[in-house]
């Protein structure tokens, strides 16, 4: 995941969750650890599309819901992604509690395990893993031929921050880039909650 996406995550993630809409550059810059232009560059494509408006120090959120459809736009999912395996003869919940427990579940499994439901049926596992995880994952799921349906995202180096599961704005972005026919159902369940 780009920079910029991390900041805008974090942004998106506190004015959807803590409806917290007012920030500085200094305040992120010192959050995430990147510097002040980095944080003045992810901004620039917000600002133009009026999704902030930039008044002195600070900046507010003027219109999350399209600056989290223009992070969905953005996002290059399949580029995250570093591990694919195709297993067969096994449900999806079984293939999630095979996991590695250093593994953050994404996606469909996240979604379904942190609110326990799932808007439709799914049946491929997405998970955020570092590449120390690799090597577990390819011993707990060798691959056959055919579609993959564990699919396995570099994890960022801020996104454990969030706690056991990755922020909701983040399952929205993700499911808003996956090609199954069950995204939809996922989103719109995700875009209730956060509207919530």
């Amino acid at each position: 995941m780009l920079k910029k996406e991390i900041i805008w995550r974090e942004i998106l993630h506190q004015a959807f969750s803590k409806n917290n809409l007012k920030f500085t550059q200094k305040e992120l810059s010192e959050k995430l650890g990147v510097s002040i232009s980095t944080v003045h560059n992810a901004l620039i494509l917000p600002r133009q599309t009026a999704a902030i408006i930039v008044t002195g120090r600070n900046f507010r959120v003027a219109d999350k819901e399209k600056f989290l459809l223009l992070w969905a736009t953005h996002r290059q999912l399949a580029k995250d992604i570093i591990f694919k395996a195709r297993v067969e003869s096994q449900s999806v919940q079984e293939l999630e509690g095979l996991m590695p427990p250093t593994v953050m579940f994404a996606a469909y499994s996240a979604y379904a395990r942190e609110y326990h439901a799932a808007p439709a049926d799914y049946d491929t596992a997405y998970v955020y893993l570092k590449e120390e995880d690799l090597s577990a994952m390819k011993k707990r799921f060798p691959s056959s031929r055919g579609e993959p349906n564990v699919i396995g995202l570099k994890s960022d180096p801020h996104l454990e921050r969030y706690g056991y599961f990755p922020p909701l704005v983040q399952t929205f972005v993700d499911l808003w880039n996956l090609p199954q026919w069950y995204a939809k159902d996922f989103l719109d369940d995700v875009k209730k909650r956060l509207n919530a």
